[in-house]
């Protein structure tokens, strides 16, 4: 099945032009098990991962689960991008490498995304994670994805 056929096309360019990413989150299963969200101030896009027990990795030390803070950065860098550029496809990601910085504890999660280059059929994104103060990183992370 084609993604135009599946309503997939329709629901991007829908949450491109509105520069809204909460119109793909509400469709997307991982994002909603995770329990992503997002806060738009006009170009700027903070994705926001509250606490929830399912993330905790390791119940003595109250800290993330590493594959959630990772799925978290990776799945903000998709929705950035579905959200910030005009696609004529899904993005696929070639490649993911995440460093984690300090433990992700037990509290609110925020994440920002930067597009570092952008090419005719690849995109590398930069993106970081914080808790209260953004110039105390939690982890980094760098995605390249496939655009067409």
């Amino acid at each position: 099945m084609t993604y135009a056929k599946s309503g997939v096309m329709p629901l991007l360019k829908k949450a491109h032009e509105a520069g809204d990413p909460d119109i793909l989150i509400d469709k997307i299963p991982y994002a909603q098990f995770l329990g992503i969200q997002s806060q738009v101030d006009g170009d700027k896009i903070t994705f926001h991962l509250p606490p929830k027990k399912s993330n905790v990795g390791n119940p003595m030390l109250q800290a993330i689960q590493g594959g959630a803070l990772g799925g978290f950065l990776e799945t903000s860098a998709l929705l950035h991008l579905m959200t910030s550029m005009d696609m004529s496809s899904v993005p696929k990601v070639i490649d993911f490498s995440i460093d984690y910085v300090r433990a992700g504890l037990f509290k609110d999660l925020y994440a920002e995304c930067q597009v570092v280059r952008y090419g005719r059929k690849m995109v590398n994104i930069g993106i970081v994670a914080w808790h209260d103060d953004r110039s105390v990183l939690i982890a980094r992370a760098r995605a390249q994805f496939l655009i067409s």
